[in-house]
């Protein structure tokens, strides 16, 4: 089963694919890699998951906020190469987590994206991964997370 035929089965609605806010692209390749650039909890509605994990979010939200960031990576995926089929797999991931400075569970709340990137891609989905502690990210936002995906024509 391909990525998009799962993407379907597990009946996941992607946002629209999200465009830049400064002077950056979304996503990059160089040959085999696609490099994407640091996303938000973009939801379908245009609007984005804001607030810092552990004081304004709990540790569920905040796995939700990074599911959302994954849906909205997933959109610019789609966007730039036609098809999710064509990723060969996650290689690398960056995710970020607003929360204060004594906050643990950055990686328990990353693995909110990183769960659904196993669901959509299989094992390929599981890349090597950081997981940090940010004090504050752009516009408020709970997570940002940026990626480099294996791909092909």
């Amino acid at each position: 089963m391909g990525a998009e035929e799962r993407l379907a089965a597990l009946k996941l609605e992607l946002p629209a694919a999200p465009k830049p806010v400064a002077t950056y692209v979304t996503a990059l390749r160089v040959g085999e890699f696609l490099y994407v650039s640091g996303h938000g909890p973009l939801k379908s509605d245009g609007s984005l998951i804001v607030g810092k994990v552990g004081v304004d979010l709990n540790l569920a939200a905040g796995v939700v906020a990074a599911r959302q960031t994954g849906l909205a990576i997933l959109a610019t995926l789609r966007d730039h190469l036609g098809s999710l089929d064509k990723v060969v797999r996650l290689v690398k991931t960056l995710g970020l987590v607003n929360c204060p400075a004594d906050y643990q569970d950055q990686p328990k709340v990353i693995n909110g994206y990183s769960d659904l990137m196993r669901d959509v891609f299989g094992e390929a989905g599981v890349g090597a991964r950081s997981a940090v502690g940010a004090g504050s990210l752009p516009g408020g936002i709970a997570v940002e997370i940026e990626a480099i995906f294996q791909v092909k024509d």
